[in-house]
């Protein structure tokens, strides 16, 4: 598929059906995420694939709001950086999570971007720290964000083609 296109059909999808994710097309996300640039050829990002549905409904609790998608998910790929490698950790994790959001959707797979740095639980607790104890990643491993990931039980209409000449956003 052409990139534009791509990425007019990517949205977040938050509803999926009760099917697992085919293992191939699973890796090929991940590969995608692996393949990201990384500043200064560092490489600090790390993920944890989550399968099991008993983690997967923990996971969804790990925040107030916008993650019990969750629950229902196929999979979902924790993106973690070792902050004490490079301190462009948080960077490197959103490129990973861009581009494997992106081949999921190329591979016909659902995903919603779930942030957790910065965010609480339903208690107040850090969302971080709440994943961390979960899934056993030591300390100086900040926890960015999970790609729920899913067969789609909802087809959102593509994005509209932006008009790049007349939007305010552009500054030349």
């Amino acid at each position: 598929m052409e990139l534009i296109k791509l990425l007019q059909m990517r949205r977040s999808i938050r509803k999926y059906k009760d099917e697992a994710i085919p293992e191939d097309k699973l890796m090929n996300i991940v590969r995608a995420g692996l393949l990201a640039p990384s500043s200064r050829g560092i490489y600090p990002v790390e993920f944890v694939v989550v399968r099991d549905k008993n983690t997967l409904e923990k996971l969804s609790e790990s925040k107030a709001g916008g993650a019990a998608m969750l629950k229902n998910a196929g999979a979902a790929v924790v993106v973690i950086g070792d902050a004490a490698k490079s301190d462009a950790w948080i960077e490197d994790c959103s490129i990973a999570m861009t581009l494997m959001q992106l081949e999921a959707t190329e591979q016909g797979i659902g995903s919603c971007w779930v942030q957790c740095r910065g965010r609480q639980t339903p208690d107040g607790a850090s969302t971080e720290d709440y994943i961390r104890t979960l899934l056993n990643i030591p300390e100086n491993y900040g926890v960015l964000a999970m790609l729920s990931l899913g067969i789609a039980d909802e087809k959102p209409e593509p994005r509209a083609l932006p008009d790049v000449k007349s939007n305010n956003k552009i500054h030349q």
